[in-house]
């Protein structure tokens, strides 16, 4: 690291959890953002921050005025611009050092494999449970770490899925991909927009301590979040032998 590196991560380094060790290793490091929205925002925004060499923005929507209740990655002026290029300004603003790649699309099954095959760590962050099923199944095959968020009106909850123990459970356990789940849109439920920033802050976090192998991730356990209440509940998640996605890996 050159100086201005080493003031810029100051903070992170006199951590002894960290040190100069772990922040290389952020800076070495490939984050993949699957959804430049409410939870996308804040961790894209964190992982920019904190140094992380690339971060690859996957998202096909566009800046729309309804989205700046809680996208804090957009501005009024992008409206009707894409949010992965949006978002992309917005980091590379706070960070010019880092490589942002903004991609303008919906990827499928055969794209997300790609993408997940170059990225250290995968961070869903969309609001579909097609996308986070396809998500969780290339990160399964290809053995990359998963930080999975999601927020609904006053409810949050987050999650990381690591498959590269053979031991831990998988999205797929949790919710099962061949059982029905309704899709319930911010568009008709509405969403308290503080909570999208703590849950993607904490995807970030995670990602973090994932990237530099510090601390204890949430594998294998699910935090929730009642906003109303401000409590905070943690379950534990089993694997399920008989998953069609994870079952077969060796434990």
């Amino acid at each position: 690291m050159n100086d201005q590196q080493l003031l810029r991560y100051s903070r992170h380094i006199l951590l002894d959890q960290i040190g100069i060790e772990g922040q290389q290793k952020l800076l070495a490091a490939r984050a993949l953002v699957i959804g430049a929205g409410g939870l996308g925002s804040p961790a894209a925004m964190y992982l920019a921050s904190a140094g992380v060499g690339q971060i690859t923005l996957v998202d096909n929507d566009t800046v729309d005025l309804t989205n700046l209740q809680r996208q804090i990655a957009h501005t009024t002026e992008r409206v009707g611009q894409p949010k992965a290029e949006s978002a992309r300004q917005t980091l590379g603003q706070i960070n010019p050092e880092i490589s942002v790649i903004a991609l303008n699309e919906r990827a499928d099954e055969a794209r997300l494999h790609a993408l997940v095959a170059e990225a250290d760590v995968v961070l869903d962050c969309t609001d579909n449970f097609a996308t986070r099923h396809a998500v969780n199944r290339a990160c399964v095959a290809l053995g990359k770490p998963l930080v999975s968020g999601a927020v609904i009106r006053f409810d949050g909850q987050i999650s990381v899925f690591d498959p590269r123990s053979g031991t831990q459970p998988c999205y797929s356990c949790l919710f099962p991909q061949d059982q029905k789940f309704e899709d319930v849109a911010c568009s008709t439920m509405g969403v308290f927009a503080p909570l999208v920033g703590v849950v993607g802050a904490m995807q970030a976090a995670e990602a973090l301590k994932l990237l530099m192998d510090v601390g204890t991730s949430l594998a294998g356990r699910l935090l929730m979040l009642d906003g109303l209440y401000m409590e905070w509940t943690s379950i534990g998640v089993a694997r399920n032998g008989d998953c069609p996605v994870c079952g077969g890996c060796a434990a």
